[in-house]
């Protein structure tokens, strides 16, 4: 399996059955845009929580004055984040979506031990990613949850990933932990990372994927470069998920796509019960769309 865009990913979703998503702190035209597109789509129906007078207002200034989906009144974001994960752990919601709210209110709502959606595993990020001049999707994590990522973190991120893409189709996804250079320094703790979680994987530890490490960036994504570097792996320049070292390098690499590459991204939060679309409260109307679409695929599989 290899999907080369959203387009080709949003065609799996239609041919499954149509999901339900619950959005938390609904109060938001971009967030409510999308989802009322994936509904026109054919890709969901789906459940609002929040301020159900802002709500209206909203969409009415949209020319939207009909709701196919529910709308549950909450004007207070802890408790809308605390409703829409109930409806989900209740069966009455496939996957979660953040709407005007801040990222760790509806994280800490799903890692909450009476009513959240926890699994025991680690949760974290992963950006979907469609670049011009690349040849297909590719996952970057983690740039937008886990800041300084222990090697067990790092373990933890790459299962989420691998399952992702392994939900998308992907029978052994190729995993890139990216470096500065592509030999083992001491004095640079994530290239001796990048190593042991190679060797982890020639262990069986990591499930069905191929990982390379440490890998420079350039090498992950051009064959050219690996050739004339005279690196050679599976992996190179067709890597499908990109392991950065830590926040910052993460959060860098996918807005410079977005901002000067032309890239189109849907971030999805991996690890709890069901995916959660959780993009920044500036995405674009693109980014939140996109999210929806993976997550009705992924929570598909997992059910």
């Amino acid at each position: 399996m290899l999907l080369k865009n959203f387009e080709e990913l949003k065609k799996l979703v239609l041919k499954r059955p149509k999901k339900i998503v619950a959005v938390s702190c609904a109060n938001d035209w971009h967030t409510l845009e999308a989802v009322f597109k994936a509904h026109e789509d054919g890709l969901l129906d789906y459940i609002l929580v929040g301020d159900e007078n802002k709500i209206k207002e909203i969409a009415h200034e949209h020319g939207i004055d009909h709701f196919s989906g529910k709308i549950i009144n909450c004007t207070d974001e802890k408790e809308s984040a605390e409703i829409t994960v109930r409806l989900v752990r209740d069966g009455n919601a496939d996957f979660l979506q953040k709407g005007l709210m801040q990222t760790k209110t509806i994280l800490k709502a799903a890692l909450n031990k009476e009513y959240g959606i926890p699994t025991g595993n680690l949760m974290s990020n992963v950006a979907l990613l469609e670049i011009p001049g690349y040849h297909k999707i590719v996952g970057v994590t983690d740039g937008g949850m886990i800041i300084y990522p222990t090697y067990e973190q790092k373990l933890g991120m790459i299962k989420n990933a691998v399952r992702m893409f392994n939900y998308m189709g992907y029978d052994k996804p190729k995993v890139a932990a990216i470096c500065a250079l592509e030999i083992v320094n001491p004095k640079m703790s994530e290239t001796v990372d990048a190593a042991n979680l190679k060797a982890a994987c020639e262990r069986g530890e990591l499930g069905e994927c191929y990982v390379e490490g440490p890998i420079s960036t350039d090498i992950a994504f051009k064959k050219e470069a690996a050739e004339v570097k005279g690196f050679d792996s599976p992996v190179a320049g067709d890597a499908d998920i990109i392991l950065v070292p830590n926040i910052s390098a993460g959060n860098m690499m996918v807005k410079g796509m977005l901002l000067f590459g032309g890239a189109k991204m849907a971030g999805v939060v991996m690890g709890a019960k069901c995916p959660i679309a959780l993009n920044s409260r500036s995405a674009i109307f693109e980014e939140k769309y996109y999210a929806l679409v993976a997550c009705c695929l992924i929570s598909d599989i997992i059910k």
